[in-house]
């Protein structure tokens, strides 16, 4: 039995290891793009997503190791803008997108 908990112990910090990868890796390209691009995407403002992606991180670390409800509305904010912001992001700045001739 202690094996098996000790097998359940680096899932759950691996998982979430790969959860606040996520979350830092949006984070940090939500900095990187400026505010109108935001505007231009029709997406909601740069620092409404800063914050959110920030107490997601701070979450993340928080949560390294468990599997809870912050842990999970973390990451989801962070799939979120990876899934959803970012591709329009870089349609708009004219960086990868999907290609026209299609």
């Amino acid at each position: 039995m202690e094996l098996f908990q000790g097998f359940q112990t680096i899932v759950l910090y691996a998982l979430g290891a790969g959860a606040l990868a996520c979350e830092v890796f949006a984070f940090v390209d939500a900095l990187r793009n400026p505010e109108a691009a935001y505007l231009a995407a029709g997406k909601r403002t740069r620092t409404f997503w800063l914050v959110l992606l920030g107490v997601a991180m701070a979450l993340g670390v928080v949560t390294l190791a468990s599997l809870n409800l912050f842990a999970l509305l973390g990451f989801v904010a962070a799939a979120v803008y990876l899934a959803d912001v970012r591709p329009a992001l870089r349609q708009v700045r004219g960086r990868g997108g999907r290609s026209s001739g299609w």
